[in-house]
């Protein structure tokens, strides 16, 4: 009994599988169907159920992958970063860790991913690295807005913001007197003469604001009863403090009537009542040798960055940073060194993360203060870059902050803001394109179609995707040119290189296109060429037909020639298909000589099988009446090949594409010239001179099912008028009965009968000849397409 227990002990441990195990093995098929369905969202949503479960990283790869077909790339560029995290990964994962990194703005990072890899850029020949930096470089799709309830009139600039939300701001909004000078900001020196205003310009003495979350604004109040200008609010929000830069108004100096005062810097502490209290000096100030100002606080490292033009720098305006502790004590300043500062100014340092702001007009930039960034290291300071358009204008740009939450803020000055300085938010800018495309009914197309849409710029793919109204949506960067493609087997491919986003003042742009079926196997045009007795060699009197034919092959790769080609019934079957295959091959062989290749021109021979008349074997018909079934039909198709995707020809551009019938209307008229049949005086009955035209005219409507004939029958003037209108009337429906018997539909044939009613040469005022009354014996014959 023991041993039969353990036997089932053993069998529960390794023979069958854990319970837990089939659950999870079962949730992971039901995620693979799903993505083979293409049910990529619930697909996601199930992988990340087994992988919390259990964390493999075939789980996180399918994961990530489902995640961006459903262009979720932030959660897929999540899973790729827990799939290059396991050991397992493969250069491949690390290839698409990458690319997610690049969907989801992190271009300008792949340098750091690739030092925290074992791998480096030769690992990788799938991605262009060169482009990928050029393409993060150039200036990124993103509008300034004013920032909201803080701009006035003045000056305000310097935007910082507290855990809570409240914002911090330099302005000088409040009384001002009329001044025809140029506004500018607190500048690091000043000569004061007047303790009521900025003698500069006339406007109230800069302060510190606060814009809390409820949008209440309240003026903070220092306790340093000689300050005149406050200004550049940098937080540091560990001790409640705030550092800033002020102007005192010092009158007296010891030993000297006459001195400069330059900025300082102090820091208080914020009082819920608004005030700033318990001031102090930072220690590098020195009013009368130079200034310091722009302070910025840098928690994490301890630093607290600041401008000066003490002696020892670089040039100009100069950043330095000291370090500090715990008790404020200060270290001894260090310049950022010459990567950073110039001889000229530079100016409102900032720093989040591992990247350092600041503005410069020392460094290449579009005029004025530019903004700037650089990589900060415990090296040092490098890879500086003009952060560029729209963060940079002709005018000064300054101030650029990150806030915790990830808001950008900038100051400027630039044309177009409410005051003299503005505080602008920087707003992720896209253009929305919506694209319609429509059927030949004017309906939106539900169905599957290819869309390619592609920055012009630097070539990069863009996404697009469908909503439920089966229009085509995607972000279109601003001042950009692109390329869209939309295609779908069996249809003309559109193409649309006008799209563009420069100088674009509406946030959409808005297209409608319509995609059409090719019409494949199309007849553009219908001839026939004859041959003499016995004989396949190309005739004089066809050369004319097969040179145009030619020529509109060379000139449209889209026309195909089909040639089918015929014999008298004379001869045995055999030799007389022999016949006729040589006489398709002669019309081959003639075009070639123009460069037409064989594979545009499709052969068929039918010997004695398909005579036009009824001259039979052993039944006797004149010569005339044999030569008529010596023949090649000629049919020149449109699309001829239904398994190849043609681009729309650019001849049919600004063509109804949906009506087939008025496509090729030039060329139809071109070759497909109507003949006048004319008849004997007093006869209705078809001469043979004109037979060969009516069997062109009977070949056409059978190839040309658009097309509609109208005859109009006529005679002489010479009669009276009951009986001209009854042989007006026969010679219509000669021609009628004719082409009917050559297989047209009566039903597309109408005819007419006017008599002597019109005639070309009135003969009842001149004198005419027989050849002149031999022009009014006429039936006419009109095409026209339906």
């Amino acid at each position: 009994m023991r041993r039969i227990f353990c036997l089932i002990s053993l069998i529960l441990l390794v023979g069958i599988p854990p319970i837990h195990s089939n659950a999870q093995n079962r949730l992971l098929r039901y995620a693979d169907k799903q993505k083979d369905l293409e049910n990529f969202q619930h697909a996601a949503e199930i992988y990340e159920q087994a992988y919390n479960r259990n964390p493999k990283i075939t789980t996180a790869r399918n994961a990530a992958e489902a995640y961006s077909q459903i262009q979720e790339y932030d959660k897929s560029f999540a899973w790729w970063e827990k799939v290059i995290t396991n050991p397992e990964a493969e250069r491949s994962d690390y290839s698409k860790y990458l690319n997610a990194a690049i969907k989801v703005g992190k271009a300008d990072q792949i340098d750091g991913m690739l030092k925290g890899s074992s791998f480096d850029e030769s690992d990788f020949p799938e991605l262009d690295f060169d482009l990928i930096r050029s393409m993060s470089s150039k200036k990124v799709n993103v509008k300034l807005v004013q920032a909201n309830g803080i701009n006035s009139d003045g000056s305000d600039f310097g935007l910082q913001v507290d855990k809570n939300g409240s914002k911090f701001f330099s302005s000088d909004r409040g009384s001002v007197i009329p001044t025809n000078k140029k506004g500018i900001r607190l500048d690091a020196k000043s000569n004061l003469y007047n303790s009521e205003k900025s003698s500069f310009n006339d406007r109230s003495f800069f302060g510190i604001y606060k814009f809390d979350k409820d949008s209440t604004l309240s003026k903070l109040v220092s306790d340093l009863p000689e300050a005149l200008h406050i200004s550049d609010p940098s937080l540091m929000e560990s001790q409640n403090i705030v550092f800033y830069s002020v102007i005192r108004d010092v009158n007296k100096i010891k030993g000297s009537r006459e001195f400069t005062l330059h900025s300082e810097i102090f820091y208080s502490i914020i009082g819920s009542d608004g005030t700033l209290s318990s001031s102090k000096p930072f220690p590098l100030n020195n009013f009368t040798e130079y200034g310091v100002l722009n302070p910025f606080v840098d928690e994490e490292n301890q630093r607290i960055y600041f401008v000066s033009d003490m002696e020892g720098g670089v040039g100009g305006f100069d950043i330095y940073y000291v370090t500090y502790d715990g008790d404020l004590n200060f270290s001894e300043p260090v310049n950022l060194g010459k990567e950073i500062n110039t001889p000229k100014n530079e100016r409102y340092p900032s720093v989040n993360g591992s990247t350092f702001y600041f503005a410069s007009n020392g460094h290449p930039g579009l005029g004025g203060m530019d903004i700037f960034k650089a990589d900060i290291s415990s090296s040092g300071f490098s890879n500086i870059q003009n952060m560029g358009l729209p963060y940079n204008s002709p005018r000064d740009d300054f101030g650029y902050i990150v806030t915790k939450d990830g808001k950008r803020y900038l100051s400027s000055d630039r044309v177009g803001g409410m005051g003299l300085d503005d505080i602008y938010l920087i707003e992720v800018l896209f253009k929305k394109l919506i694209a319609r495309v429509i059927d030949c009914d004017d309906k939106i197309i539900s169905e599957s179609f290819n869309t390619a849409l592609v920055n012009k710029e630097g070539g990069e793919m863009m996404t697009s995707i469908r909503n439920e109204k089966g229009e085509i949506l995607a972000d279109l960067e601003p001042e950009s040119n692109f390329n869209l493609k939309i295609s779908k087997k069996g249809y003309f491919s559109i193409y649309d290189s006008t799209l563009s986003t420069i100088g674009l003042e509406d946030d959409v742009l808005e297209r409608e296109y319509k995609l059409v079926k090719i019409p494949y196997n199309l007849p553009v045009m219908v001839d026939i060429v004859y041959y003499d007795l016995d004989k396949a060699k190309i005739r004089k009197d066809a050369e004319p037909v097969l040179n145009k034919i030619a020529e509109l092959m060379a000139k449209y790769d889209f026309l195909d020639l089909a040639v089918a080609s015929h014999t008298d019934s004379r001869a045995s079957d055999k030799y007389n298909m022999l016949l006729s295959e040589k006489r398709a091959e002669a019309v081959k062989n003639y075009l070639s000589q123009f460069g037409i290749p064989e594979n545009r021109v499709r052969i068929d021979w039918y010997g004695k099988e398909k005579l036009t008349n009824d001259c039979g074997d052993g039944i006797p018909c004149p010569e005339l009446k044999h030569q008529l079934n010596r023949r090649s039909e000629l049919v020149l198709e449109a699309f001829s090949d239904s398994n190849k995707e043609y681009d729309l020809p650019a001849s049919l551009l600004g063509k109804d594409l949906c009506d087939e019938n008025s496509l090729f209307e030039e060329i139809q008229n071109e070759m497909n010239s109507i003949p006048v049949v004319y008849f004997d005086f007093d006869k209705s009955t078809i001469r043979a001179v004109h037979e060969k035209d009516l069997e062109k005219v009977g070949l056409t409507m059978k190839k040309l099912k658009n097309l509609q004939l109208y005859i109009a029958g006529h005679t002489d003037q010479r009669g009276n008028e009951d009986y001209n209108l009854k042989l007006a009337e026969r010679r219509a429906k000669a021609v009628l009965e004719y082409l009917v018997q050559r297989g047209v539909e009566s039903n597309r044939i109408e005819f007419k009968w006017f008599g002597k009613s019109q005639p070309i040469n009135d003969c009842n005022t001149i004198p005419c000849t027989e050849n002149m009354h031999q022009l009014n014996r006429r039936t006419e014959l009109h095409l026209k397409g339906n």
